[in-house]
């Protein structure tokens, strides 16, 4: 997993605006630091996508493009772990209720994969909701092979 890192970079958050030009500047954040860590190419990419797909749900889905609501976006990194947070200040959902996108009656449908796909890329995923409301979700990259 690790090219020859010699160091961890210092973990960064950021308060960020909901809008589309933050998910871009979200995935480049994160995809330069998990670099800096010593994460693999296609690694890389995998991390680059979980988070376009997570800071994506935050702005449309969670603060619903609302200019006065803001995305908090941190990225930290350890000899064991690239970690990736994302919260918006949205009404929340209830994650155990997502429809299975793979459900015969789900394929066809244009949206309700991002969850799916980013589980699938990321080694960890974690949503909880955050009692100011909104919700947070964690992806992690296992740096070390378990």
């Amino acid at each position: 997993m690790r090219d020859n890192a010699t160091h961890s970079p210092e973990p960064m958050e950021r308060l960020m605006d909901s809008t589309l030009e933050s998910v871009d500047s979200a995935e480049e954040l994160a995809v330069g630091m998990a670099e800096r860590a010593g994460v693999d190419e296609d690694e890389l990419m995998k991390i680059g996508m979980a988070v376009r797909e997570s800071m994506v749900n935050a702005v449309v889905h969670g603060n619903r493009y609302n200019a006065n609501k803001k995305v908090r976006f941190s990225v930290a990194a350890n000899s064991e772990h690239f970690t990736v947070r994302i919260a918006d200040e949205g009404e929340g959902f209830d994650y155990a209720s997502l429809p299975d996108p793979l459900a015969p009656e789900n394929l066809m449908r244009t949206s309700g994969r991002g969850i799916f796909l980013i589980k699938s890329l990321m080694d960890d995923f974690q949503v909880r909701q955050l009692d100011s409301g909104g919700t947070e979700v964690t992806l992690v990259k296992n740096l070390v092979s378990k």
